[in-house]
């Protein structure tokens, strides 16, 4: 240290030491205080490990520009959810109305959690395993338990662009493959195939050209070789994209995250000019006011806030890892965040011109069908011709007509009118019939398709959408599990990606048996939700009740420039963690009231069918909630007796560029009068009086010299108990 040092002169002067910390420190130039007097570790100054550490901090990879970033944020946002589970949520809660409380809830909870985990992310550049071993130790298995979730949604999710692969490259021919139903002959006599006359010739082609389903989740029937093909093709394109790290991956990025935006233009452009496009959106957005008071809607209107900005899984820290420090990550979460709201409203308002478009033509069908009926019904007496009002042509009939129809032979044949078996066949009935997931994307989107002019172009171009929208989300989920492992562990990028992508595309063949899609459900419907709401509310408490509100908003402060608003002081510290916890005991009250079971489809029914879980699926499905949850209480537990190193007394001060990953100058006015400054044991006591370490609040121990090596980001001052460690 400088000879001519303020801390240098008070060591020689027995004048008691009135400055504060910050004030000292705010005079000194940068020091390295692995080399200086201020060492109170005891631990040696090794100079290649040094090095080692400032050369790893100085070559992070960075995004080549703030576009690139954003439009990775953006694709891993916005995925398959906001196209096929947004619109089916709000035609089930309220239409319009529906956009109230999702919005609210985005507000005050999806903002300031995204904002969070950016905020850390930028701050700290290390991944989620990193970044929460180093806010709280005891808490630190926050990022194993992201990373395997992570891993389980990886499984699954893969398989969804698998399915979309099949059908891409089925797109390219006409008519579509899924237009009309097979011809099965039987000798001489050519017949349609049963299970498709019995249903449709788009759920045929779904459940028994591209799955060949089984009857049920104990029934394997081996793999399918056509989707196993289609899961290796889509996990390769995975691998290549993420091969070198953001360097690769953000190039993908340009294409994934802006195609599906221009798909989504042309679709609705394309759907306006369909005839009754305008029904399904009217139908879409007429709010049912009612509906904004039943607390269900606020549950399912959280749950998809919650993984629509894909909080807990790691990806946004690991993103956001790779930001500059002076990064305006408050801007980028508001522009993120809203980006996502208004895609899902542009998905859905595509999705329900195309379905009020289907609707019409449906509804055309069963005039046409019922119409002949009557017509059946007049020629054998059966009704007679004085019920069919004066204007009805049968040659040119409308729904209006009919439906006029309809009403006088149900008024006058009251008693037998049932035996009749005449449908009603109104709009409303069909634009009502919900379809969310696989069964809008692969079955209603796939057959309004067909009545597309140029349908296999519209087919390729939807297709091709869904591949992007997955690969961006992928992408993102990928990243929380190789940014922190590869940050962690060291372990080379390259090999790490390769590795992980062959083993999940080994363990994602019981995807793609015959049953493989009753485990694709039970996948997305238990192996995330909990332990992803649990991930998120202890994020929450180590920020904001942990490490401290207070200190983090003025870490913000300096890493941004400016004050963040007091809005998210209270959002963090009260609002979110309740809302959270409200929102995980929603989602245990609903897994424990909601059988677990699975739709499965009966071939010689042609129809599904709720059944439920056999025991050993109970015992992986209760194994799935376990796994992901379990890292935890068991790193807490091995930290908090002491039985694996956490570093967790190791308060790092780097000013490599200015940067502090925890700054003294933080500390509170009444805590640095506490504070010493002490030599390492080596060398001459100093003259100075006794002083007692800066000890956290609520400590009274003196502080305890250790000869233990600091955590991994680095070393400095060693303190017996800080806020951050205390649990």
């Amino acid at each position: 240290m400088p000879k001519n040092s303020k801390v240098t002169q008070r060591e020689h002067s027995s004048e008691h030491v009135t400055e504060s910390v910050a004030d000292l420190l705010a005079h000194q130039e940068p020091v390295d205080y692995k080399r200086s007097v201020l060492n109170v570790t005891g631990e040696g100054w090794d100079k290649q490990k040094e090095g080692d550490e400032d050369l790893e901090a100085e070559n992070r990879p960075a995004w080549n520009s703030k576009l690139q970033y954003i439009l990775a944020q953006i694709g891993y946002s916005v995925g398959l959810g906001n196209v096929w589970r947004f619109p089916y949520l709000c035609q089930k809660n309220g239409g319009g109305a529906y956009l109230v409380p999702y919005l609210v809830l985005l507000i005050i909870i999806g903002l300031p959690l995204f904002f969070l985990e950016l905020a850390v992310g930028q701050r700290i550049r290390r991944g989620s395993i990193g970044v929460w071993n180093y806010i709280c130790p005891r808490l630190g298995g926050i990022g194993y338990a992201s990373c395997l979730v992570c891993f389980f949604v990886g499984l699954y999710y893969n398989v969804i662009i698998g399915w979309s692969i099949f059908y891409f490259f089925k797109s390219f021919q006409y008519p579509l493959p899924w237009s009309e139903c097979p011809i099965v002959r039987n000798g001489s006599v050519a017949v349609v195939e049963t299970e498709c006359e019995r249903s449709s010739a788009t759920t045929y082609f779904w459940y028994r050209e591209t799955l060949d389903i089984s009857n049920s989740i104990s029934e394997s029937g081996g793999l399918n070789w056509k989707m196993t093909l289609c899961l290796l093709v889509a996990w390769s394109l995975v691998g290549l994209a993420m091969i070198k790290g953001i360097q690769s991956s953000g190039k993908v990025m340009y294409f994934s995250s802006l195609f599906p935006y221009l798909v989504l233009v042309c679709f609705l452009v394309r759907g306006l000019l369909l005839r009754g496009a305008v029904d399904g959106i009217m139908h879409m957005f007429t709010p049912k006011l009612d509906k904004m008071l039943d607390p269900q809607v606020w549950r399912e209107a959280a749950t998809q806030v919650f993984f629509a900005l894909g909080l807990g899984f790691g990806g946004v820290i690991a993103f956001s890892s790779y930001n500059k420090q002076d990064n305006n990550c408050h801007f980028d979460a508001t522009l993120v965040s809203f980006i996502n709201f208004f895609t899902s409203v542009l998905a859905t308002l595509v999705v329900f011109a195309v379905l009020g478009f289907k609707a019409n033509i449906m509804n055309e069908k069963c005039v046409v069908e019922n119409a002949e009926k009557i017509l059946g019904y007049l020629n054998t007496n059966v009704l007679s011709h004085d019920l069919i009002p004066p204007h009805v042509n049968f040659s040119h009939l409308t729904a209006k007509d009919y439906n006029e129809m309809y009403r006088v032979i149900m008024t006058v044949k009251e008693g037998h009118f049932k035996e009749l078996g005449l449908d009603a066949c109104l709009l409303e009935d069909e634009l009502n019939k919900s379809v969310q997931g696989t069964g809008l994307a692969f079955i209603a989107f796939t057959e309004a398709m067909t009545h597309f002019p140029a349908s296999p172009f519209w087919s390729v171009m939807f297709f091709l959408m869904l591949i992007n929208l997955g690969l961006g989300s992928m992408i993102g989920t990928m990243s929380g599990i190789t940014t922190p492992i590869i940050d962690t562990f060291k372990v080379r990028k390259e090999v790490f990606t390769v590795g992980c992508c062959i083993f999940a595309f080994v363990v994602g063949l019981i995807f793609v048996q015959r049953s493989g899609n009753y485990f694709v459900t039970m996948f997305d419907d238990y192996s995330a939700t909990l332990p992803l709401t649990v991930v998120v509310i202890l994020e929450n408490i180590a920020v904001a009740w942990i490490y401290g509100t207070k200190k983090f908003m003025q870490e913000l402060t300096e890493m941004l420039g400016f004050r963040p608003y007091q809005f998210y002081y209270y959002a963090w510290k009260y609002v979110s963690p309740i809302c959270m916890a409200v929102l995980m005991t929603a989602s245990i009250i609903q897994l424990g009231v909601s059988p677990p079971g699975y739709s499965a489809w009966i071939r010689e029914e042609a129809a599904e069918k709720f059944l439920l879980y056999p025991t050993w699926a109970m015992a992986i499905l209760i194994s799935l909630i376990i796994l992901a949850s379990l890292p935890l209480p068991l790193v807490f537990i091995l930290r908090q007796f002491h039985l694996v190193s956490d570093g967790s007394n190791a308060l790092s001060v780097t000013y490599k560029k200015g940067r502090m990953m925890k700054d003294i100058s933080n500390l509170e006015d009444n805590d640095e009068t506490r504070f010493i400054l002490s030599k390492v044991p080596s060398e001459t006591p100093s003259p100075m009086p006794t002083h007692r370490s800066y000890l956290g609040p609520g400590s009274n121990s003196p502080m305890e010299m250790s000869s233990a090596p600091n955590g991994r980001y680095g070393s400095g001052y060693l303190l017996a108990s800080t806020p951050e460690s205390e649990l």
